[in-house]
């Protein structure tokens, strides 16, 4: 009995490592109209996993007639089967179809009937209508550079649910579990911090320069030296200006006494 187990799990063994072998990489090219990069594409059959690179391109292991998902935020979910001829060309192209939040018919205000009398009688005079009158959610903040618009792609929404059932986020969860997430936190930070270098130096150059004859690439160290600080984001957000300018006016003397120290070096 026990023989007959162990050669029925090395025939099972056998069976998959040749149907794992017969497995290989292929190049796959994702078309849209929009951004396509960080889209997931699953191959189902083989349990294989990749994401899009910023031009929509990937690399995946996959044979004839295994099914391929592919998911993003922006587009509707696509099932693709791979095929002996792509197997044979080794690439493929998907075209993407974007999500279109499709809106019931809206009604606003009171029909007009073609009579003047008529309509002017019923017409009443109101507000501009927004998108809070029609129940449409609305924003009304800073708009989102690229970056912080891919964050927000990548990270929507919470990990899971509970309802009727329970579920995962699985394009936020595969987008922690690849790293993504975390890449483009640590780059929109360095954005956040970049734009506001150039904000000060392009408010306050003038005035901390005023005594001090830095030549250009020594001003852009400074500044550079300031961004390292872990209060300079603080202050850049609270837009003080006269603790930017003392905070600005302390780090040139600290900068000004490491370049002493160096040179005398």
């Amino acid at each position: 009995m026990k023989r007959i187990k162990t050669l029925f799990l090395i025939s099972t063994l056998f069976i998959f490592s040749v149907a794992n072998a017969q497995r290989q990489d292929i190049t796959g090219q994702l078309i849209a109209s929009d951004e396509v990069e960080g889209l997931h594409i699953l191959n189902k059959t083989a349990v294989k996993y990749t994401i899009s690179d910023d031009d929509g391109g990937f690399v995946i292991p996959a044979k004839a007639l295994d099914t391929l998902i592919i998911s993003g935020v922006k587009y509707q979910k696509q099932e693709f089967v791979i095929t002996s001829s792509i197997m044979e060309l080794g690439q493929f192209n998907v075209q993407l179809i974007e999500n279109i939040n499709a809106l019931n018919e809206v009604i606003v205000g009171k029909i007009l009937t073609g009579s003047l009398e008529s309509d002017l009688e019923n017409s009443d005079a109101k507000p501009e209508i927004n998108f809070y009158d029609l129940g449409i959610p609305g924003y009304k903040g800073k708009p989102l550079t690229q970056n912080e618009r891919k964050l927000h792609d990548a990270d929507a929404g919470p990990m899971g649910y509970i309802g009727l059932g329970a579920g995962v986020n699985l394009h936020k969860l595969l987008n922690t579990i690849s790293g993504r997430t975390k890449k483009l936190k640590a780059i929109v930070a360095l954005d956040t911090k970049d734009n506001c270098m150039k904000r000060l130096r392009d408010n306050y150059q003038d005035y901390i320069f005023k005594n001090d004859s830095l030549a250009e690439n020594l001003r852009t160290e400074f500044f550079l030296f300031c961004q390292e600080d872990a209060a300079f984001i603080t202050l850049c957000n609270a837009n003080n200006d006269l603790k930017l300018l003392e905070f600005l006016q302390d780090k040139l003397k600290s900068y000004n006494k490491n370049r002493e120290s160096v040179t005398k070096e």
